[in-house]
């Protein structure tokens, strides 16, 4: 499955990894190119030294690595059968992703959200069929 995550921070990246490790093809989305370029470099300096550690074998962080790819444009994840929202804790953006979502995903396509303060009702109410 194509696992597409929003929000290139700290939480979307690690989400990434995550997904990526387990043999996932991941896209990350965020509007910001700079943070995206910063959360391929974490990438790379973490499962180069993951290979280091002896935690990943040799050669296996470039395969994560070509897992992962880094876009600023949502229809990016259009082929994707998972997508999680990993952006600031903010209702009004949140909700606007998950309109927008609705538009572009697979019919199937499980939307979720990695918010740790807001009501997913309340993000949930901007997807129409919920």
């Amino acid at each position: 499955m194509q696992i597409g995550i929003i929000g290139a921070g700290a939480m979307g990246s690690g989400i990434a990894q995550i997904a990526a490790t387990n043999g996932h093809k991941v896209v990350i989305i965020d509007s910001h190119r700079a943070a995206l370029d910063k959360s391929e470099k974490g990438h790379q300096k973490i499962l180069a030294r993951l290979v280091e550690k002896g935690r990943l074998a040799d050669g296996e962080d470039k395969t994560i690595l070509k897992r992962i790819s880094y876009d600023t444009n949502l229809n990016a994840l259009c082929n994707c059968g998972l997508i999680i929202e990993a952006v600031v804790e903010n209702l009004e953006v949140k909700q606007s992703i998950f309109k927008n979502l609705c538009d572009l995903a697979q019919p199937d396509a499980i939307l979720a959200s990695n918010t740790s303060s807001l009501s997913i009702a309340s993000i949930g109410a901007a997807v129409k069929d919920a």
